[in-house]
């Protein structure tokens, strides 16, 4: 079977959230108008629901070291993206809220990468509240190293990318892996799963095994919605349930479109992998991720952000509601 060994090469081939609700006061009063055109029974125009972006990515390159933008693949996105990029990127979006999503650094930049988000988090010209920051459960230095960020009030997750080719299959169940998952769980701390598609059951293998850790399956399991491989799909598929059959999973929907043909894919090209993530998940557990700039390789912002709103327009309002804010802000605790 054919494999992806990487997200950068995979871009050139293309806790529980129980009760969700939140309580109508914690949305700000610009958001209002969609909560109470629901409550009468009135349609909600898409551009009234507040969008929380869950996977914003911002990098300095003259701040941070990103070995993987020598890449071919990426070389469109091989510069600096920062905060007022994206401000114009996402401008009359509606995002009102945004959880940073680490990217992937030299591993001796990770602290220098937990601090400038923490600085901006920390700033009000901006709409960054939270941030998921890069680590290795697999390092002996790991405990030491997230213990001294777990009680920082910004600091909501840890993420590393299981699939780039030095990382093995299955390391994500290794003992020190498990143990330090198991750790982030009791410090108050999820887990995002950025994996192979057909390596999605181990992380859900590995969510069972800490059931105290609250686990993120990034890019809809990272499954191309080009791809023809029936037994990749499979795989994919059967991981995507293993995982969803968990209390401590959600999905995050985010990342499909660069998976996409460039200039010419539409809606309905994302729209099976999409669906299924969602049906299989379900409407409390799923919540919607920017991906910017990365998502630029193949679709700017807005385009997908419409695509999205185009593939759930016959869902409900409330439905929508859930996908772009409310999940998100329950998930992550958010003002």
């Amino acid at each position: 079977m054919s494999r992806v060994s990487s997200r950068r090469e995979f871009l050139t081939q293309s806790a529980a959230l129980a009760g969700v609700g939140i309580a109508s006061s914690l949305v700000p009063p610009q958001f209002a108008t969609a909560r109470a055109a629901e409550k009468k029974g009135k349609a909600v125009k898409e551009d009234s629901i507040p969008i929380v972006d869950t996977h914003q990515h911002l990098w300095d390159v003259k701040l941070l070291k990103l070995p993987w933008l020598k890449g071919d693949a990426v070389q469109a996105i091989n510069r600096s993206f920062v905060m007022s990029d994206y401000l114009k990127a996402t401008k009359g979006l509606n995002v009102a809220k945004t959880v940073y999503m680490e990217v992937n650094v030299d591993p001796s930049h990770q602290v220098k990468e937990a601090e400038y988000v923490i600085d901006l988090c920390g700033r009000d010209d901006n709409p960054m509240e939270a941030a998921v920051i890069g680590g290795y459960p697999q390092s002996e230095s790991f405990k030491d190293y997230i213990t001294k960020y777990a009680k920082n009030k910004y600091i909501r997750g840890v993420r590393t990318v299981l699939h780039d080719p030095d990382r093995p299959e299955k390391l994500c169940l290794e003992p020190r892996f498990v143990e330090n998952s198991q750790l982030l769980g009791k410090l108050g701390l999820s887990f995002d799963l950025c994996m192979r598609p057909d390596e999605i059951l181990d992380g859900a293998r590995l969510a069972e095994k800490c059931p105290g850790t609250r686990f993120v399956v990034d890019h809809c399991g990272n499954m191309s919605v080009t791809s023809t491989d029936k037994k990749l799909r499979n795989k994919w598929k059967a991981g995507m349930k293993a995982a969803a059959a968990l209390e401590n999973t959600v999905c995050k929907i985010s990342g499909i479109v660069v998976t996409a043909e460039k200039g010419s894919w539409k809606p309905a090209d994302l729209a099976p992998n999409i669906n299924f993530c969602l049906e299989t998940f379900g409407e409390d557990r799923c919540y919607f991720g920017g991906d910017w700039p990365v998502c630029t390789l193949k679709a700017t912002y807005s385009q997908w952000v419409d695509a999205l709103k185009t593939i759930v327009a016959d869902r409900s309002a409330k439905f929508r509601q859930k996908l772009f804010y409310d999940n998100a802000v329950k998930f992550y605790g958010l003002s």
